[in-house]
């Protein structure tokens, strides 16, 4: 008499000494109100490589959310949400302006990004930059 057994394949959840992560980190969502000559909040400040979603509205008319840097270039029309999903790259700080002309104010019309280093590459950073130091 034979005897046969089938295995099904395990998955990486079911082996514990796997190194993938199948769980998605969740986006992160900013919600950023537009209304005649300013931006609400006035600055965000983001992760570099990490993904967010930015829910644009506004209140009053159609504005424009422009960040050339981040290659972002879109109206937020009222009465509706405009999402951008964007994964900043590089660090830095970003003026975001209206690019539909709005009224009087509308040059003053701005936001700022921040896009921070991540504290993983901050650490990291510091951890070469000691290792490479020599005693004497």
């Amino acid at each position: 008499m034979l005897l046969a057994t089938v295995a099904s394949p395990l998955s990486a959840a079911d082996n514990p000494n796997s190194m993938t992560n199948s769980t998605p980190k969740s986006v992160q969502n900013i919600q950023i109100h537009a209304k005649r000559y300013q931006f609400e909040p006035s600055t965000i400040t983001l992760k570099r490589g990490e993904t967010v979603k930015l829910l644009l509205t506004s209140e009053d008319r159609t504005h424009g959310f422009m960040v050339k840097p981040l290659g972002v270039d879109t109206d937020i029309e009222p009465g509706k949400t405009t999402e951008i999903t964007i994964r900043p790259e590089k660090a830095g700080t970003y003026t975001t302006i209206c690019d539909h002309y709005c009224g009087l104010g509308h040059n003053g019309m701005k936001m700022k990004i921040v896009v921070e280093e991540t504290a993983a590459k901050s650490s990291a950073a510091n951890v070469v930059s000691a290792s490479n130091t020599v005693s004497k």
